[in-house]
């Protein structure tokens, strides 16, 4: 299987997020990059660097305002007298309807939702080629390719279309599926990260050329918690082209397949003729955010499941956190996409 990834990946190194009300040490580290490429690699996988596709697929999807603010506010933070090392908002808006301030402070509230997504000096640089990845995985498929796997670090499925968050600052997943959809395809994006991919969700919602189905822990108490609930349908356009099966915590691997074939028989019921595959690992039992119980055979299990649809796969990397069988989780989902 091919596979892509960009050095300029590891550029990105967070140092804190909030949660619950306490600074803690930030779990989207780099060292993720290692693990995952490792486990990649056990399964067989040849990673090549993506090609600079520009702004254009990106921007398809992202605003210019959200884009300038993402490429230039490290360097404006650094005029702030007593600012912290990473951009962290402090203040939101109401609504995105509110006013666009000027101000660095104010514009960080308006374009990261939460505390989990600060912006140091490498961020953009790792976000934009994390993004070109997923976009030559996309290339990669629409020259012909079956399957392709995308190391995408950061991770994007958090990300609005001008709004960071939860670890996400470039939706790229989303910016994939509109690539395949923009030359002539009909892409499904299938989430199975323990957190609901609401940022995916948002971008699509009144639209009804994407379909959207992520398997996810209940929000009703755990992150994102405002979006991912069963009645979110999508609206408009997109009235029935979204569709949330939020799991119970703890659900194991029956459980978690017997959701997973409701999400495949959505995929199929839209007639998509490529699917993307927003791959979290991070439903796994030990993972730190323990969401889910799903297992290492478990995520075999469900990569097979996927090899079911028998589309053209591209498996991009979302969430998954540092533990010592992140790697072989990987290799389970791989070893059982391409041996079903």
């Amino acid at each position: 299987m091919k596979a892509f990834f960009d050095d300029r990946q590891w550029n990105h190194d967070p140092k804190h997020f909030m949660a619950s009300g306490a600074l803690q040490p930030n779990p989207e580290q780099p060292a993720r990059i290692e693990m995952l490429r490792s486990g990649a690699e056990a399964a067989g996988c040849r990673f090549e660097p993506p090609q600079d596709a520009g702004l254009g697929p990106i921007a398809a999807i992202h605003s210019p305002e959200y884009l300038t603010f993402l490429q230039n506010i490290y360097k404006r933070w650094q005029y702030i007298d007593g600012a912290g090392a990473e951009v962290i908002p402090n203040i939101h808006p109401a609504s995105r309807s509110d006013s666009y301030p000027r101000s660095a402070v104010g514009q960080a509230g308006y374009h990261q939702a939460d505390t989990a997504c600060p912006i140091a000096e490498g961020t953009w640089e790792a976000a934009y080629w994390s993004a070109q990845s997923a976009i030559s995985g996309a290339d990669s498929l629409i020259d012909g390719g079956q399957s392709a796997y995308v190391l995408s670090r950061p991770p994007g499925h958090h990300a609005f279309g001008d709004l960071a968050g939860g670890f996400c600052f470039l939706n790229n997943s989303a910016i994939a599926a509109e690539r395949l959809r923009a030359k002539g395809l009909r892409p499904a994006i299938l989430d199975v990260d323990v957190h609901h991919g609401n940022g995916t969700q948002g971008i699509f919602y009144n639209r009804d050329d994407v379909l959207t189905v992520s398997n996810h822990a209940d929000p009703e108490r755990f992150y994102p918690f405002f979006w991912g609930h069963a009645h979110e349908r999508g609206a408009g356009a997109g009235l029935g082209y979204n569709l949330n099966l939020p799991l119970a915590r703890g659900t194991n691997d029956a459980d978690f397949l017997k959701s997973l074939d409701s999400a495949l028989a959505r995929v199929r019921a839209f007639g998509a003729d490529a699917v993307v595959i927003a791959l979290g690992l991070d439903a796994f039992i030990d993972d730190p955010f323990k969401g889910l119980a799903v297992t290492t055979e478990g995520f075999g299990r469900i990569g097979a499941a996927i090899a079911g649809l028998k589309l053209p796969t591209l498996l991009v990397q979302e969430g998954g956190y540092l533990c010592d069988e992140l790697g072989e989780n990987l290799t389970s989902v791989l070893n059982g996409f391409q041996g079903a």
